[in-house]
């Protein structure tokens, strides 16, 4: 009976061992030699524009200029905009190593005095899949808009 105690205890402990060694092997061939050619949405400038302060129903526009920093095309999938008063444009064909562009923005300040972030979100095949950038700055309310 002990014997056989020790048998099991010996194949449980090799199973275990074999399973470990199994799970540490990376594949030098696949992903692990990608690292570092991804599409990298490399900044020219900053993330964030400050458009300081401004009368309320004026546009803000500003270029968010960037390079793919990466190795293969960056495409570009969808921007998006936190509020419906900034409309995001962005290059719709890929963009090649080492090439620069540029994404758009148009602040509409209508109707939004005080202080104003908008968020706009790029998303594209780098890692991580998303950035962030931001237009900041302050709406001086119209005359009219102060009795409402």
């Amino acid at each position: 009976m002990k014997n056989k105690t020790a048998q099991t205890l010996l194949l449980l402990t090799t199973l275990v061992i074999l399973l470990g060694a199994c799970g540490d092997k990376k594949d030098k061939s696949g992903t692990d030699s990608l690292q570092g050619k991804i599409p990298v949405l490399a900044m020219l400038d900053s993330t964030t524009y400050q458009f300081g302060e401004i009368k309320e129903g004026a546009i803000v526009e500003h270029e968010f200029k960037f390079k793919n920093g990466g190795e293969f095309p960056l495409i570009i999938n969808n921007v998006t905009a936190s509020c419906g008063c900034t409309i995001p444009e962005w290059p719709r064909d890929p963009i090649a190593p080492n090439e620069e562009s540029a994404i758009k923005v148009r602040f509409n300040s209508k109707g939004k005095p005080g202080q104003q972030v908008k968020t706009i979100t790029v998303y594209a095949n780098t890692e991580p899949a998303y950035s962030e950038l931001r237009l900041q700055g302050i709406v001086a309310a119209a005359p009219d808009s102060l009795s409402n």
